[in-house]
């Protein structure tokens, strides 16, 4: 895996940037970042242009550096960051605002005919969410943030924007500034984000530090506020699993204190008694595996965490499942297994008669899936399970959300086909998302599934479903805009 990453193509950048290579042009880049930031102001885009191609040169006389003179660069750096965040969350408001007006003048004609509306009304907030998360590389969701986020500096937190473009914070202080003061009214919000002034220049304040004291100034100013947030996270409980190193996965629940804790207190009773009466020690586990178990087989109501009986689909090559290949497994819902964990699973399931195998078939080389065996009749269910075995999650470029909706890449309202070729999974947010006017979609033909998306600014960004196992190769999202393309190339 490293090895295969280092041999990667380089970062490819637009045509006519050059890099310098002279160490003292990136000193006196940071000399200026520290020397301008440190006066209150903040970088233009040509500044913060000129200042990447510079951080991103490489040096052989880095090796001759100081301690100081590496501290000095590693806190320029950081001020730049800072800087550069500031930066974004600016245009990150001038981009939605552009977006409004767009979609102002594409409104209804004098006719009442639409012009350039898609099949289905979008919020310009969404798309302008989706247009930032393409273009910082983020998930949807995590670009809807950073919409509100910026929204909430530029507009009433000012202060916490000065001191983000001087460097005196950063960007997730900023967001927990954000969060602490989002159930403000707007004048309450200006006045908290005024009193944080002292804190942000007192320096050396953790986060916890930087909250607690939002959090009091919050409370002071509106008191009812903080029991409406607590009332409204309530509603928010949830339980969400995530992959987790060496092929375990990390189960959590979101839940109000009390009956988290309370939750918490009864596992570690349960482990106690079970230590008190030896048991746990006769099963050789630790008090965490105890706990852990325990989690499993009260959730499952199965007395034995480790034959818990539940649907899983496995996804292993041939070889790797009778030759002994290392080629990894695919565990639907989690990602790649090892090939060893993988037969073990479907060796238990065998031996229990609960197993079920259905043959894929995969185009040589390319990994891209072409066909699979179905047991079903009713074509819709068995497409649907091609996708999602294809897909495996949200197919739009960098969103890793679990399917949840499948769709035709070009519409049916536009003549598009349901086929595998024209099929997606997405997730529900991008499924709306992309309906926004002027966004379009298309396929790549000839390659493993591939989509294009296509912004009403002229950026195209592309997603490649990920190759079975038994294919080895570099993939990654490329960007195109006008002048050049970015590709951002990861190990699969």
């Amino acid at each position: 895996m490293f090895e295969e990453v280092a041999r990667a193509e380089p970062l490819e950048r637009p045509a006519g940037v050059a890099l310098p290579h002279d160490p003292a042009d990136f000193s006196r880049v940071l000399a200026g970042v520290a020397s301008e930031l440190g006066a209150g102001g903040s970088p233009t885009v040509a500044e913060l242009t000129s200042w990447t191609t510079a951080l991103g040169t490489p040096f052989d006389e880095d090796a001759a550096l100081g301690e100081a003179e590496l501290v000095d660069r590693i806190a320029a750096t950081e001020r730049l960051k800072a800087a550069a965040a500031a930066r974004q969350a600016r245009d990150t408001v001038l981009l939605e605002k552009r977006i409004r007006e767009r979609r102002a003048a594409q409104a209804p004609g004098p006719s009442g005919e639409q012009i350039g509306k898609g099949p289905r009304e979008v919020d310009s907030g969404i798309e302008a969410g989706q247009a930032v998360a393409l273009a910082r590389c983020e998930s949807p969701s995590r670009g809807g943030r950073l919409v509100g986020l910026a929204k909430a500096l530029v507009n009433e937190m000012p202060h916490t924007l000065n001191a983000l473009a001087g460097g005196r914070t950063n960007e997730w202080r900023a967001t927990l500034m954000a969060r602490e003061t989002a159930s403000l009214s707007v004048e309450d919000r200006v006045r908290v984000d005024e009193a944080m002034v002292p804190v942000y220049a007192r320096g050396g304040v953790g986060d916890r530090q930087l909250v607690a004291e939002a959090r009091a100034h919050a409370q002071r100013l509106d008191p009812a506020a903080a029991v409406k947030r607590a009332r409204r996270a309530e509603s928010e409980r949830r339980v969400t699993v995530r992959p987790a190193p060496d092929s375990m996965a990390v189960l959590s629940c979101l839940l109000p204190a009390a009956q988290a804790i309370a939750a918490y207190k009864a596992l570690t009773a349960a482990a106690d008694s079970a230590r008190a009466e030896g048991t746990d020690e006769l099963a050789g586990r630790t008090r965490d595996q105890f706990m852990a178990d325990t989690v499993v087989e009260r959730l499952t109501g199965q007395c034995n965490a480790k034959d818990v009986r539940i649907e899983a689909n496995v996804v292993i090559t041939d070889a790797s499942l009778l030759g002994g290949s290392a080629d990894p497994a695919v565990l639907a819902g989690y990602g790649m297994i090892p090939a060893q964990v993988g037969r073990e699973l479907i060796g238990n399931a065998t031996a229990e008669g609960r197993a079920a195998l259905r043959r894929l078939y995969t185009k040589p080389g390319a990994g891209a899936l072409v066909a699979m065996e179905s047991r079903s009749r009713a074509f819709p269910d068995g497409l649907k399970q091609f996708i999602a075995t294809r897909d495996v999650t949200c197919l739009n470029p960098w969103c890793d959300a679990p399917i949840r909706q499948f769709d035709h890449v070009i519409p049916a309202a536009r003549g598009g086909p349901t086929t595998v070729e024209n099929g997606q999974g997405l997730c529900e947010h991008c499924n709306q998302a992309k309906e926004a006017p002027g966004w379009h979609e298309t396929t790549t033909p000839a390659t493993r599934h591939t989509v294009t998306v296509t912004t009403p600014t002229g950026h195209r960004y592309t997603s490649t479903a990920p190759p079975l196992p038994g294919n080895r190769e570099i993939v990654g999202h490329r960007v195109e805009f006008p002048g050049g393309e970015y590709v951002f190339h990861t190990a699969a």
